[in-house]
């Protein structure tokens, strides 16, 4: 079977090298090298460094648009091209061209969770499960028919890049099956998307990253969680910014201001909510490193204490 491939960040690289198992791909399409790192010098996406070291085929056209991109890709005469955060939308002409159409692995339940980001918008929003969809795809945002799914609960403990590299490798293993499968000629029974409960996974803002006291200290977890590694909840601590990396939400009734520093110790420092209290267990002070809130309190040694 010939295989294209199509991703680009670090998520795609277990669905890639599921894919590559039995060295059926015969090119990989990826977006082109990009800026990246203090020098800004151009550098390849994971999933080229990864199929270089494969030794296979790479395409980096900057839209799948035109005669010649067309062209190259039909003469690869493809079997199934298989979509992982590629990055780039497939026109109708490209869906069209392999024989099995075009599989999409998306980390999220359909029709939940479409779009962009939606394994932070699933902590984000407080769901119990998330999951891996592989999809087949048509013209429209990720509303494909459903061949297989896989769920996984979330944990209290699952922040953003958790959650990413389990769901990475549970998208692995549903490509995996899919393959599996296809090539025993047995006939994927495609479900088509409800219509209700669709809801979209808009792409991550640093906008978004600063925290609103005013807010219930549950959805303030859950937004710091889901924002780690990328962008870091950000909030004002007394009088001085920080980025949070770990807080837990307490239900806490206090009757003070939202954003008044309630208590501050070893264990962490509690902020006052619209609802609740949120406690700081890890920050990062401007021009610093993550750390704990311990270490941060023998700098700010004026927090320790009650009502501080």
């Amino acid at each position: 079977m010939k295989i294209v491939f199509a991703g680009t960040p670090d998520f795609a690289v277990p669905s890639l090298l599921a894919a590559d198992a039995r060295h059926e791909v015969v090119a990989v399409y990826t977006q082109p090298d990009r800026p990246a790192g203090r020098g800004r010098s151009l550098t390849a996406s994971p999933v080229k460094q990864m199929a270089v070291e494969r030794g296979l085929t790479v395409h980096q056209p900057e839209r799948l648009k035109g005669a010649e991109v067309l062209d190259t890709l039909r003469a690869l005469e493809p079997d199934l091209m298989i979509v992982v955060a590629y990055g780039l939308l497939l026109p109708q002409a490209v869906l069209d061209i392999p024989t099995h159409g075009c599989w999409n692995v998306h980390a999220s339940l359909l029709p939940r969770w479409r779009g962009a980001a939606p394994i932070q918008r699933a902590i984000q929003a407080g769901d119990a499960e998330t999951g891996v969809c592989l999809m087949q795809m048509e013209k429209g945002l990720d509303t494909g028919p459903v061949l297989l799914r896989q769920t996984t609960p979330i944990t209290p403990e699952d922040t953003g890049g958790r959650l990413h590299d389990r769901l990475a490798t549970l998208g692995a293993q549903v490509l995996a099956d899919g393959l599996g499968l296809l090539r025993a000629g047995m006939k994927l029974g495609p479900a088509l998307q409800p219509e209700v409960g669709v809801t979209y996974a808009h792409k991550l803002d640093k906008a978004e990253a600063r925290l609103d006291w005013s807010q219930p200290a549950r959805v303030l977890a859950d937004t710091v969680r889901a924002f780690d590694p990328w962008p870091v909840a950000e909030a004002e601590v007394a009088g001085e910014r920080l980025r949070i990396h770990a807080a837990t939400a307490l239900p806490l009734a206090h009757g003070r201001s939202p954003g008044s520093v309630l208590f501050a110790g070893r264990n962490g420092i509690d902020i006052a909510c619209g609802d609740g209290a949120l406690r700081l267990q890890r920050v990062q002070r401007a021009g610093g490193r993550a750390i704990d809130v311990a270490d941060f309190l023998n700098a700010r040694s004026d927090l320790r204490g009650a009502g501080a």
